[in-house]
């Protein structure tokens, strides 16, 4: 791994799950995966997993929120390293 340089903040992201109740529309799951999060459909819920350092975290939950979303769960499945 790579040490930031002077002035420089080191962001380490996490892999994250995050379950919403229901199932995505196509355009709203398409916007997900622009932000390069892997969506998946069970029977009853929606999953997004991908990776996301904590700024990326609170906004997509935000945004989750803002779309009246039911937020099922949310689990760091493993570590990433930014500068990897």
């Amino acid at each position: 791994m790579m040490e930031p340089r002077c002035g420089e903040v080191s962001v380490s992201q996490h892999r994250y799950e995050i379950r919403l109740k229901g199932r995505l529309t196509r355009p709203l799951a398409a916007e997900f995966e622009q932000q390069h999060l892997k969506t998946a459909v069970a029977p009853v819920e929606t999953v997004l997993e991908g990776p996301l350092d904590d700024a990326a975290l609170h906004g997509l939950l935000r945004r989750i929120e803002a779309l009246g979303l039911e937020l099922i769960e949310v689990r760091r499945a493993d570590d990433i390293s930014a500068a990897s």
